[in-house]
């Protein structure tokens, strides 16, 4: 594993520039970032003006989420994904000389595909493709040295949408991501015109949100599980917000709307729908997954072609959530953080970062996502308006394969100091951004 140093500081003040909100109901945005300047292609990133960012790690494999312990060691998950290698598990960072980059780098877990990190009460949990395990620390040591005991197991294998994402509340509750394994529960997968099956027998098991107790131990899905809400294809950015003692989620939406039902949607409807939601969850919500979707364009939840929907066909009222949030379709948001540090300016105190991973299929339109964006919040509320905090990631203005990205941003914690750590998979890069004034 290698460590480089490399730092970009942003003095200059910006001009914002605000996108036109008149053809999306939700979807306007502002640039905390200066579009002027050009992202550092040794750091690959660009930031706004005041902070620094700096490599902290560059770790072998296909990174996914990113979690700080207490004493401000780093964890980044590992996973396996086909064309990137066999390197799996969690990797444990320090820097212990201050200087922001990691100098003490340690790996275990070596057998688990990890992709969640969560730490409760002093112990780091690990989402895999099947199960959630609880690690315990002795002390400050830097990897555990107990093997890992398992929270809950007997999910479905699966090979989409396999990873299981989950948030803990303050009162031990541990919700967890069960991915539908398909795009819309079609009779015959992603054949066009095909019809949706009805009711979605995924809905069992899957395409929906499940809670267990994280303090217990030996849980299964189907022993132990409740399906706390249904209707999510796949949440892999699922938070608990202290503040409100609500979780909150981003679920990917479908696709191929042009592809499967041409009759009904042009290749740009289709590369810019559906939404991507932002939702708080609730008991025994049904967030419509597979019979509707949002258009944040028209500002409705409409009837999924599958299932009857022509494109404008209106839902049911009160059948299904509608978000509380939106964004354009395809980034695939792949991590939430409410902050709550003292680092960063007041704007960002309990606001919302979320980090989007990136498209790779909005043609003709180019890929769009790979960047963090910040959405503050109102009286409790997401703002109408989001911000660009962080792009640059896929070293290109315009990308045209995704295979081209040289990071696909993944994953965003808040450190000990109130510093923020993020993480990219096709890379494997850790960076820290600190905020030293203008």
């Amino acid at each position: 594993m290698r460590t480089t140093r490399i730092a970009l500081t942003i003095a200059s003040l910006i001009v914002l520039a605000t996108a036109s909100p008149a053809r999306a109901a939700e979807v306007s945005s502002t640039y905390s970032v200066s579009e002027s300047a050009a992202a550092s292609p040794a750091l690959g990133m660009r930031i706004p003006p005041g902070f620094e960012a700096t490599v902290f790690a560059d770790v072998e494999g296909y990174a996914r989420h990113v979690a700080v312990r207490d004493d401000g060691t780093v964890y980044l998950a590992l996973t396996v994904r086909m064309g990137r290698g066999s390197n799996m598990g969690v990797v444990a960072m320090r820097d212990t000389d201050g200087d922001r980059v990691a100098d003490v780098i340690e790996q275990f877990a070596t057998d688990i595909p990890a992709t969640e990190l969560v730490f409760f009460e002093g112990d780091l949990y690990v989402g895999a493709n099947t199960a959630v395990y609880r690690f315990s620390f002795d002390g400050d040591e830097l990897v555990p040295s107990a093997a890992p005991a398992v929270v809950v197991n007997g999910f479905p294998e699966q090979r989409l949408h396999e990873a299981k994402t989950f948030a803990i509340d303050d009162d031990g509750n541990m919700y967890v991501n069960v991915g539908a394994p398909s795009n819309a529960c079609m009779q015959e997968f992603r054949t066009r015109g095909s019809p949706g099956q009805r009711p979605c027998p995924q809905l069992d098991l899957q395409g929906g949100i499940w809670r267990y107790d994280a303090r217990a131990l030996n849980q299964t899905q189907a022993r132990d599980g409740e399906r706390y809400a249904t209707g999510v294809r796949n949440a892999v950015a699922i938070e608990y917000n202290a503040t409100q003692n609500q979780v909150y989620f981003l679920s990917h939406g479908r696709d191929a709307l042009f592809t499967l039902f041409p009759e009904y949607y042009t290749a740009e409807q289709s590369a810019e729908l559906p939404s991507e939601e932002m939702h708080v969850l609730v008991a025994g919500g049904n967030y419509g997954w597979p019979y509707t979707y949002y258009d944040h364009v028209q500002g409705k939840r409409l009837v999924a072609p599958e299932y009857g929907g022509d494109g404008k066909m209106v839902s049911e009222a009160g059948l299904y959530r509608d978000p509380a949030a939106t964004f354009p379709g395809h980034w695939a948001p792949n991590d939430l953080m409410f902050y709550s540090g003292r680092q960063l300016p007041a704007h960002y105190q309990g606001g919302a970062f979320i980090v989007f991973h990136g498209s790779w299929n909005r043609a003709p339109l180019p890929q769009e996502g790979y960047k963090i964006v910040f959405r503050p919040f109102e009286d409790g509320r997401p703002a109408r308006d989001w911000e660009v905090f962080a792009d640059g990631f896929k070293g290109a203005e315009v990308l045209a394969n995704p295979a081209d990205a040289v990071h696909r941003p993944m994953s965003i914690a808040q450190g000990a100091d109130g510093e923020l750590y993020v993480s990219s998979t096709v890379s494997g890069r850790v960076w820290r951004i600190d905020y030293v004034g203008n």
